[in-house]
């Protein structure tokens, strides 16, 4: 069976790494008022420029910036929509098993709208530095916007411009559009939607909580998909766009549980992305049966976790490969850790060298399956 030539990659990674020590320490200088905003990106590009080699010699096809200029996997970039900014809150919107991540969420204020949105010069410079790799984007999927403002916010209020929700989940599409046209237009041809949405419509405590507030999340599922798939309508031929699913990554902890089964009609269904990272490195991901309900998208197991450093046992991958095969043929099945390193910048409990061991391992076994 053949290496696939078109993303995603037999073996691939989610997107974020282990931040180096001088990124911490650039930003707490930034913080503290020390260096400018001009000397912080600075080192930002040296830092991104030898992670790319890293990722390059560990093996990997399609490279990425790490999420090295990020404080989190999604406000930094929900935060520069139009429309759309970051406050300050009293507790972090879900609560995770051991820690919580610096407490702050978004508002939306205004139209949303795309704009001329910061990542977009982020995405060139991996472009221009990524050489004969492909070079990935990640960003927050669009039910990030609306399942942050309007579902987990338990006070959420409409603005006038959006009394009517329809108009809102167009709205949020339709910049989603603009994004993909200019990632395309800046050389992008691999975007990855980051969404934990269904990882929380996974959890039955969430569901029921959600319930109790008088939110129907079966009705949302489906609005989400609907804003999703108007948002591709903008993907041209030659790019891929996947999504990635999980249940939370914040120093080596998470926030839901659950498996796929009551969400996997209407996403795996209906949902015209190409490929699915989904989360499968523990049992808090159920097993393999909803994706009976995948057409001709790939999916990317999360067979590998990038919470801890202990490496997984070759025969047992190799075994949950085999048994996703019951429901998916094959070809259309690739390798993954189930998360990034660092979904924000604290980054999990492993060591640099323990990340790259996992990377290396992954290529290895995939290279062993699939040939």
């Amino acid at each position: 069976m053949s290496q696939r030539t078109v993303a995603p990659f037999r073996h691939d990674v989610v997107g974020s790494f282990l931040r180096p020590a001088s990124i911490h320490q650039a930003r707490r200088d930034f913080e503290a008022g020390k260096i400018s905003a001009e000397e912080l990106r600075k080192i930002e590009d040296v830092e991104i420029a030898k992670l790319i080699e890293l990722e390059k010699e560990n093996g990997l096809v399609a490279v990425t910036d790490g999420e090295f200029r990020r404080t989190y996997w999604h406000l930094d970039f929900l935060e520069n929509l139009e429309g759309v900014n970051k406050v300050a809150a009293a507790q972090w919107s879900v609560k995770f098993k051991t820690h919580d991540p610096k407490a702050a969420t978004v508002v939306i204020d205004d139209k949303i709208g795309f704009g001329n949105h910061p990542f977009v010069k982020d995405f060139e410079y991996l472009k221009s530095i990524a050489g004969d790799a492909v070079a990935k984007m990640t960003i927050p999927s669009p039910s990030m916007l609306h399942l942050i403002c309007c579902v987990r916010e338990e006070n959420y209020k409409a603005i006038d411009l959006y009394k009517n929700e329809e108009d809102l989940y167009r709205d949020i599409a339709l910049a989603y559009q603009e994004a993909i046209k200019a990632f395309y237009a800046a050389g992008c041809r691999y975007l990855q939607l980051d969404d934990t949405s269904w990882g929380e419509f996974c959890d039955a405590e969430k569901r029921k909580a959600y319930a109790e507030r008088g939110l129907d999340l079966n009705n949302i599922a489906e609005n989400y998909v609907k804003m999703i798939n108007l948002a591709l309508e903008a993907k041209p031929a030659d790019m891929q766009i996947t999504m990635h699913i999980c249940r939370g990554n914040f120093r080596s902890t998470w926030f839901s549980s659950g498996g796929y089964d009551v969400i996997a009609e209407t996403l795996f269904g209906h949902c015209n992305v190409d490929g699915f990272f989904l989360e499968y490195d523990s049992d808090r991901a159920g097993g393999f049966t909803p994706l009976k309900h995948i057409k001709n998208q790939q999916v990317v197991l999360g067979l590998v976790t990038s919470k801890f450093p202990e490496l997984e046992n070759f025969e047992d991958v190799a075994a949950r490969v085999e048994e996703a095969t019951l429901y998916v043929p094959k070809e259309q099945l690739c390798l993954s850790p189930q998360c990034g390193f660092a979904s924000t910048e604290e980054g999990n409990d492993l060591t640099e060298e323990q990340q790259w061991a996992k990377i290396r391992m992954i290529k290895e076994y995939a290279e062993k399956i699939w040939g």
